[in-house]
């Protein structure tokens, strides 16, 4: 979680950037692409080495990565650090998606079965804007937002990773060379688990492509379109789309896993209609409101989606199957952010948002058209 909290941190100061070291938003656009592509890339190449050198080295690791990010955002003058600190925390997120992710469903309780779907699909709706939010009240409340907003966190994750280090391993270690050779990209399937895949990958695109947007945009709509250039109205603009994710666990626990995919997809979708609109009459009450409602429904879907496939997954293929649910996550909100980025000279914001309507609604389509009824 506090990996993901690490990559929130800087949103809200995007805005700063803009004013302070003349940064634009196309440029803010590529900056994120790069920690979503740098995250997919970690995901596709290191997501089973935890399988062959423990999930706790592994996991260090990506809280070492995470921090080394932090210590490069200290100096930002321009968009080249911010780039490489971006890449740091996207590189510790897609190998912490995989190698923690695994070490939570490899240590769960068994009598709470939703827990493992819940922890694993909320760390990044929860953990991000939990930062953003952080990094937005001390930059309008304290002095020096830049030092000790990374501060913070850098003492945070330090002590996290003393707690990994000296907790539990669940991966026996393997030969150094079974570890090379599982740095080969690989995309992992469970037999059997494919229309699983394909329905969570539907509602992926629907969620993580709106996500990007609101990651790449969040200040731009806080100034142009609600009216405050303040950090804390950016970030509670991007935490309001995931900030309520983690609730969907709970609210579908009982539902069958099918269930709470497909009837929490079409809630989102509803949702995001009305995100649109308000966006569109720069409304920032009911913004906010169905923006806090999609990210409810979408908990749900992300819950029953992963429930499904992990009731298909092995212990072995736990580290394979996250990494490449986060590899199509990622990729889902790089590759429109990318495009949104080259658009935004040529298109209005409300546009651009409407493009991303398109691609909710496709994937909502995909996840009714593919899910198939499973046991509860």
């Amino acid at each position: 979680m506090l990996i993901f909290v690490s990559a929130g941190t800087p949103i809200p100061l995007y805005n700063l950037y803009r004013a302070e070291d003349g940064l634009s938003t196309a440029d803010l656009t590529v900056v994120t692409a790069a920690y979503l592509a740098a995250a997919a890339v970690s995901l596709l190449v290191l997501g089973r080495l935890s399988d062959h050198l423990g999930r706790r080295v592994v996991g260090v690791a990506a809280l070492v990565s995470s921090a080394l990010g932090l210590v490069v955002l200290l100096g930002v003058d321009g968009v080249a650090p911010l780039a490489v600190g971006r890449l740091l925390q996207g590189l510790a997120t897609g190998a912490a998606s995989s190698a923690l992710g695994a070490l939570v469903v490899d240590t769960a309780p068994e009598r709470r079965r939703w827990l493992p779907a819940v922890v694993t699909s909320a760390a990044p709706t929860l953990g991000i804007p939990l930062g953003a939010l952080l990094s937005g009240v001390l930059v309008d409340n304290a002095p020096a937002p830049h030092l000790l907003t990374y501060g913070v966190v850098l003492v945070l994750l330090a002590a996290a990773a003393v707690g990994v280090a000296l907790g539990p391993e669940t991966a026996a270690r393997t030969s150094w060379r079974a570890a090379a050779g599982s740095l080969r990209p690989h995309v992992t399937v469970p037999p059997g688990a494919g229309r699983q895949l394909g329905a969570l990958a539907g509602l992926i695109l629907a969620t993580w492509s709106l996500g990007g947007f609101y990651q790449a945009f969040g200040p731009t709509i806080a100034e142009q379109q609600l009216g405050s250039d303040t950090a804390l109205l950016a970030a509670a603009v991007f935490a309001s789309f995931t900030v309520l994710a983690v609730v969907g666990g709970p609210l579908s626990a009982s539902a069958r896993a099918d269930r709470a995919l497909r009837w929490g997809a079409v809630v989102y979708a509803l949702c995001v209609v009305g995100i649109l609109t308000a966006l569109a009459a720069a409304a920032t009450g009911p913004f906010l409101a169905a923006s806090l409602a999609a990210g409810v429904a979408q908990g749900v879907a992300q819950t029953g989606g992963m429930r499904a496939l992990l009731a298909r997954t092995g212990p072995g293929d736990r580290a394979g199957v996250l990494s490449t649910v986060f590899l199509v996550s990622y990729s889902c909100a790089a590759v429109p952010s990318l495009v949104a980025g080259r658009l935004t000279d040529v298109l209005s914001l409300v546009q651009i948002s409407a493009g991303y309507g398109v691609l909710v609604l496709a994937g909502v389509l995909v996840v009714l058209l593919v899910a198939r009824p499973t046991p509860r």
